[in-house]
């Protein structure tokens, strides 16, 4: 049976109630940022991972955003070149969680639940976080958006996971197709939620407005930015965060304005059609 997301997700879509603050992970020996709520004891905790060639600044109001609602969050802005080390990049995200859960953040009045992490991460970051989510057990939930493929197999990965996963992807379809988030989420080894998000796609996420529209890749995607916020928020809270009353975002099937999801019979249809045989194999690699 399908949820209704309309009105949390409307709720969640906008900012929180917590004053951020945002510092640097440098000093830890990994560049980047952390966003943190102004005060918190046992506050859950992310590691977010950008997308190919993106640096953390492209995800500043995405990240603050997840802050505001009591998530701390490191981004490592490591691996930005051309050509990244997708396992390099999942070990920084992997310490950065050990980071986040081993001091005190803010102005001293922060500290993290370890027993409350997740990966998250957008594109080629998605595919990492899938990869140092893997036999982890420091992590407890993990977000894949709009996730690009990588080296070693994310595909592959996915089956090992146990604990539970959102991917998203988009309504519209990729320019570049940089990836197949169907078949990722289909690979998943435990439950979870596959959203289709219409009004925006991959290279949509990221904040960078005036590169996408010097090289022609259009108009910003504001509310689509907004509903894939909306609904990580939701999905984080519940599954780190322990509220309950944002169960329906980890949900297999919900929906929303804009908003649909697949179940695993669903997937299984969507991936099996790509093969010539008509026949769904257990799980499938790159």
């Amino acid at each position: 049976m399908s949820v209704n997301l309309k009105k949390p997700l409307a709720n969640l879509s906008k900012r929180g109630p917590h004053r951020v603050l945002v510092g640097d992970l440098g000093y830890t020996g990994i560049e980047g940022k952390v966003y943190t709520p102004a005060e918190g004891n046992g506050l859950p905790a992310i590691a977010f991972g950008h997308d190919w060639t993106k640096k953390v600044k492209s995800y500043h109001a995405t990240l603050r955003h997840l802050a505001s609602w009591g998530i701390v969050v490191g981004a490592p802005n490591t691996e930005t070149g051309l050509n990244p080390d997708h396992s390099g990049f999942a070990a920084d995200l992997d310490s950065t969680l050990q980071i986040l859960a081993g001091v005190k953040l803010g102005e001293g009045n922060v500290t993290v639940n370890p027993g409350r992490l997740g990966v998250v991460g957008h594109g080629m970051g998605g595919g990492a976080a899938v990869l140092a989510a893997a036999n982890n057990p420091r992590v407890q939930a993990v977000g894949a958006l709009f996730p690009a493929v990588v080296s070693p197999s994310a595909d592959a990965a996915a089956r090992s996971l146990n604990v539970p996963g959102l991917v998203i992807a988009s309504e519209d379809g990729e320019v570049f197709g940089a990836g197949n988030p169907e078949r990722l989420a289909y690979n998943w080894g435990s439950d979870v939620a596959f959203r289709k998000v219409d009004g925006i796609n991959q290279q949509g996420f990221t904040e960078d407005m005036l590169f996408r529209l010097t090289v022609g890749m259009g108009l910003p995607q504001g509310a689509g930015q907004e509903r894939v916020r909306g609904l990580l928020t939701g999905f984080l809270l519940h599954q780190l965060g322990k509220e309950k009353k944002y169960e329906d975002f980890s949900a297999e099937i919900a929906e929303a304005k804009q908003v649909t999801s697949l179940s695993r019979l669903e997937l299984a249809d969507r991936v099996s059609s790509t093969y010539t045989s008509g026949s769904t194999p257990a799980r499938i690699d790159d």
